[in-house]
């Protein structure tokens, strides 16, 4: 992998505190003599552990930003103009995980990121909804595909009715 290129490295001790964040106490993802003598081998990171990549790339608008508004999660975050502001309204609606492998401590991750279909529907007001797809794939330092993750987003217009 090349120094300019994003990666994720799969380190035992964000592995633990990613899980703690879920709620998730599963043994396998913080003790590592209990995960050697797992199915697995070794400490395992739970399966939506590769969203935690926002945090290594550094062209992610999800990535907080010392002294920078920050979109993060909320609706109209503080000082952030909304999304509806002058255009569509856009929204995560979906996410698939295709794991090809387990994902290991220790493993180190790069991906890349293309669009997948587009597709409309129509409201019940009338109004047209763009969904499109985002494919990502996660693969390990010899280039095996580890995990394909699928998001899909909504576009809404900005149309001054209902939502």
């Amino acid at each position: 992998m090349s120094e300019s290129e994003p990666y994720l490295p799969v380190e035992e001790g964000a592995i633990m505190l990613f899980a703690r964040a879920l709620g998730d106490e599963n043994p396998v993802y913080r003790d590592r003599e209990y995960a050697r003598n797992s199915e697995f081998g070794a400490v395992i990171a739970p399966p939506t552990f590769v969203q935690s990549a926002t945090h290594f790339n550094p062209d992610s608008g999800l990535r907080p930003r010392p002294g920078e508004p920050w979109r993060g999660s909320g609706r109209t975050p503080t000082g952030t103009p909304s999304s509806s502001e002058g255009g569509a309204l856009r929204l995560h609606a979906e996410q698939h995980f295709t794991y090809h492998r387990v994902l290991r401590a220790g493993d180190e991750l790069t991906w890349t990121t293309r669009p997948g279909r587009t597709w409309t529907k129509q409201r019940r007001n009338g109004d047209t909804m763009t969904f499109q797809d985002q494919i990502t794939e996660y693969r390990d330092r010899s280039g095996e595909l580890v995990i394909t993750a699928r998001s899909v987003v909504v576009e809404l217009p900005s149309s001054g009715g209902s939502r």
